[in-house]
């Protein structure tokens, strides 16, 4: 079978979004699947490398590194019209999105959807809030979504919203698989003490770690905030901050300001190959934000045996088990009583450590993959009647 994935977002580009594609594409090939991706070119150039197909673009200053397709007809377009893909699916909600429409409308082929983002936490990026009002964010959804074969969503928190706002097609809740393999290795004592090293962090030193995108809507503030009375509980406690985003500096900021330059680290972009060791030399993981549909890094947390505490959100609920392999706060103060409570028992992180890896299976990439191909056989038999995935 021929699948057709587009998305805006692709390497170079780091975020939930590829890392959810990329799986997708590397096990839709490893079941011997006909694949490509059609993406828009970080250069803006159009070029065509194995499977990737990179349409022309034109950056755009509504959201860091948005990009649009260029408004003219494009030679890649044609070619994967002459290839006639059996399925597309889409994963992102702007260009791509209407050029899957376009092609499937040539080819009568399906199209199903996978919806990521909650919009309605980004809209600040939007100038200020100012271009679309959240009670617009429903109608656009639903519309875009209507007129399409299917959806996937990673959690039943999702589906809810998306029958709020009116979407009819069938929805499919498959939770986002990763590569377990990635985050299962060990580290090396040498890897630890030169990454520990390069941080200016002691051995003896308690490390929780967030690890994501610098965003905003991912609410770090709130854990940097909180930490204050980690500090003053724990003396050899410090908080890393991993990763790269539009709000970074606010949070530089911040920690001056609250005068915890001594207790938090700040890493700057990591290669996504070198991200499991950040997690393998965290004693736990941390997070307050409330705006994903699922949350990858909760996953690759457990898979390295990383015990998590985060905010408590619906799209946790099956994932962070409540005392079995991390802690999930409502009140402020339990966030530095639950870090507490793991770092001064040894054998509470390591009972926390074991079930977090047990947990993390079902989510592997393999498995994801497999309940996306029943999905895609499904809406086959709807649109065309007993046709059989091959």
């Amino acid at each position: 079978m021929k699948i057709l994935i587009t998305t805006d977002t692709y390497f170079p580009m780091i975020n939930g979004v590829v890392t959810s594609i990329y799986n997708l594409y590397k096990e839709l090939k490893n079941n011997n699947y006909d694949v490509k991706i059609l993406t828009l070119s970080p250069t803006g150039n159009e070029k065509i490398i194995g499977d990737i197909c990179y349409l022309k673009s034109i950056g755009v200053g509504i959201y860091p590194n948005a990009r649009i397709k260029a408004p003219f007809r494009n030679r890649i377009i044609n070619r994967l019209i002459d290839w006639k893909p059996d399925m597309i699916h889409s994963q992102t909600e702007f260009s791509t999105l209407f050029a899957a429409k376009y092609i499937a409308s040539k080819i009568n082929a399906p199209q199903i959807h996978t919806y990521h983002t909650m919009y309605e936490e980004y809209l600040d990026y939007l100038f200020g809030g100012k271009l679309i009002k959240k009670s617009a964010v429903g109608k656009i959804t639903r519309l875009l979504l209507n007129s399409l074969d299917g959806v996937v969503v990673p959690t039943e928190k999702t589906k809810k919203m998306l029958l709020h706002y009116g979407v009819n097609k069938p929805i499919n809740v498959i939770p986002t698989g990763i590569d377990l393999n990635r985050f299962c290795r060990p580290l090396l004592t040498n890897e630890k003490k030169e990454i520990l090293s390069t941080l200016g962090i002691k051995n003896t030193d308690k490390i929780i770690a967030y690890i994501g995108r610098i965003g905003k809507e991912k609410n770090i503030s709130e854990i940097i905030r909180l930490f204050n009375a980690v500090v003053n509980k724990i003396r050899n406690v410090k908080l890393l901050i991993v990763g790269d985003g539009p709000y970074l500096q606010n949070l530089k900021d911040q920690v001056r300001t609250e005068s915890l330059e001594d207790s938090i680290v700040f890493t700057g972009m990591i290669d996504p190959k070198e991200i499991y060791k950040y997690y393998k030399i965290a004693d736990i993981f941390v997070t307050a934000s409330t705006s994903e549909t699922q949350g990858l890094t909760y996953i690759e947390a457990l898979s390295s045996g990383c015990p998590v505490v985060c905010k408590y959100d619906p799209c946790i609920d099956g994932i962070i088990l409540q005392g079995k392999n991390g802690f999930s706060y409502k009140e402020s103060w339990q966030f530095s009583y639950y870090i507490d409570k793991i770092l001064k028992d040894e054998n509470l992180k390591n009972k926390l450590s074991e079930e977090a890896v047990h947990t993390s299976k079902k989510y592997s990439s393999c498995i994801f993959t497999h309940r996306v191909i029943e999905t895609y056989s499904k809406i086959l038999n709807t649109k065309y009647q007993n046709i059989t995935v091959q």
